[in-house]
């Protein structure tokens, strides 16, 4: 099945920009979206919570701007990251705001809720829920979703432990509609890799927090480049669910990254996360692609080596260089 236009319309290539928990904001959602590709934030970045429409309405009013003065280079359409889980109480007021600014995609995380997706509905919009294991796939679709974001392992942050070829086979096993995959996706030929597994699209993050643009500190950044997967610690100690952290930002704080204890799961509050001393902006997430981030650097000099990367790949496959939607079509059309 081809994908909806909203994914493919426009993008330079078949990538959508992972929304990163603190770092991500306008400033880097529109480099995105301006140097072709999806960019996403987290709804929660935005604090205090009327924050939200302003950044909304800053995305909104300036890749207007930018289209209406670039007609033959689009920008791609943003996304939004709404968590739906108990402890995130602005939900719904968030999800008011998105239908106020009829926001293309909408990313759900840690619940697949009907009311959610049927409220992106409502105007044209569309859910992709994000998911670590083949269960959580069939219940999102059930419930609504219009596409599914693989997180596999070796993600940044929240992800899951399957093997990328696992976890995208037993869900393309059913399921023909948009598919992305998350996983230690940091270069060009992997995002090819993706779309040869049966993926759509690939979800890139942690390679985007070493960019200018990104809301992320100096050493944050810098600890990007000067690491590589070996650094990468997989625990559930900071937010109650696993995820993938810095090893050197767990040891900053005065912790043993390898003897982390275990947490309860219900210790996870998404309200309270950017407070104390366990907190994302003290423990740095972070997924095991990063030994291809060699500099910080713009994000359209990132998607431009990314572009040429994936350009050199299918060149070495034979494949002929085309534009991600016809790239696109391309593998969709060799699933049917």
């Amino acid at each position: 099945m081809p994908l909806p236009p909203i994914l493919s319309g426009t993008t330079r290539l078949p990538v959508v920009g992972a929304p990163l928990f603190i770092i991500s904001n306008p400033k880097l959602t529109i480099a995105q979206c301006k140097a072709g590709v999806i960019g996403a934030f987290p709804a929660l970045n935005a604090r205090p919570q009327s924050q939200l429409d302003e950044w909304l309405a800053e995305i909104t009013e300036t890749l207007a701007d930018h289209d209406a003065k670039n007609p033959g280079r689009r920008a791609a359409p943003f996304a939004v990251n709404q968590i739906v889980h108990k402890s995130n109480a602005r939900l719904e007021q968030d999800l008011m705001l998105c239908i106020k600014y009829k926001v293309p995609v909408v990313i759900s995380s840690l619940g697949a809720v009907p009311e959610v997706n049927a409220a992106i509905h409502s105007y044209g919009g569309i859910v992709l829920h994000d998911v670590i294991n083949n269960r959580h796939a069939n219940s999102a679709i059930r419930k609504g979703a219009d596409g599914l974001i693989a997180v596999a392992a070796g993600a940044g942050g929240h992800a899951g432990t399957l093997s990328p070829f696992a976890l995208v086979q037993e869900i393309r096993s059913w399921f023909d509609g948009p598919l992305l995959l998350s996983g230690a996706i940091a270069t060009g030929g992997a995002i090819l890799a993706a779309q040869a597994m049966g993926a759509d699209m690939a979800y890139i993050g942690s390679p985007f927090i070493a960019t200018e643009e990104a809301r992320a500190s100096d050493a944050y950044k810098q600890m990007i480049v000067d690491s590589n997967a070996a650094d990468i610690v997989y625990s559930n100690y900071f937010t109650g669910i696993h995820g993938n952290y810095l090893k050197p930002s767990i040891s900053a704080a005065g912790m043993d990254p390898d003897n982390l204890p275990e947490a309860d799961p219900s210790k996870m509050d998404f309200g309270a996360a950017t407070d104390g001393a366990k907190a994302w902006k003290d423990i740095w997430g972070c997924g095991q692609g990063i030994g291809a981030v060699k500099e910080v650097t713009s994000v359209a000099r990132m998607v431009d080596r990314l572009e040429r990367e994936y350009d050199a790949a299918r060149t070495r496959l034979g494949l002929h260089s085309a534009p991600a939607a016809t790239a696109n079509k391309e593998f969709s059309s060799s699933r049917n």
